[in-house]
């Protein structure tokens, strides 16, 4: 299926999505690639709010881009690494049946389907500006991503993968 129509399904059920990843089998190679087009959603949902910032401030909207480039193509990736080899450590000290891969792919899951809301908070940020309305977007996106990340989660527990 392709990771369009996953991440559709994976609204109405994340479990059921991320079980059925897992049963492709371990391959690293898909679960680097949902997490770097992850971070490249989220570098695009903040252009928008660049733009804004650049314009607003003054700043050189090309230097904050590369910023924003360098952030979330090279550090974030490492730093979601990290984060996920940490979640399998924790469930591996609670004596939780999970693999490594299992625990990595659903971080790396969640951020790439939930990144449609997160362009949606982009676009909030850069035409609507700080507010009730950018905090309502953003708190939706993060609640969003936790449910994805901790069902994956379960998912993975379930499949001992």
């Amino acid at each position: 299926m392709p990771a369009t129509r996953d991440i559709v399904a994976t609204y109405r059920g994340p479990g059921k999505v991320m079980r059925r990843l897992l049963g492709e089998g371990a391959r690293e190679d898909r679960a680097l690639i949902y997490l770097m087009i992850g971070c490249l959603m989220v570098f695009v949902a903040q252009t928008p709010r660049l733009a804004r910032q650049a314009f607003e401030t003054g700043e050189n909207l090309q230097m904050l881009m590369g910023a924003s480039l360098m952030a979330w193509m090279f550090i974030a990736p490492l730093l979601l690494y990290a984060l996920g080899a940490l979640t399998f450590l924790l469930a591996r000290v609670a004596r939780a049946d999970i693999s490594n891969y299992g625990a990595r792919l659903a971080l790396f899951w969640a951020l790439l389907a939930s990144s449609p809301v997160m362009l949606l908070w982009g676009l909030t940020a850069g035409f609507i500006g700080p507010g009730v309305q950018m905090t309502v977007v953003g708190f939706c996106w993060f609640a969003l991503f936790m449910w994805f990340w901790i069902a994956g989660f379960r998912a993975a527990l379930a499949e001992g993968a």
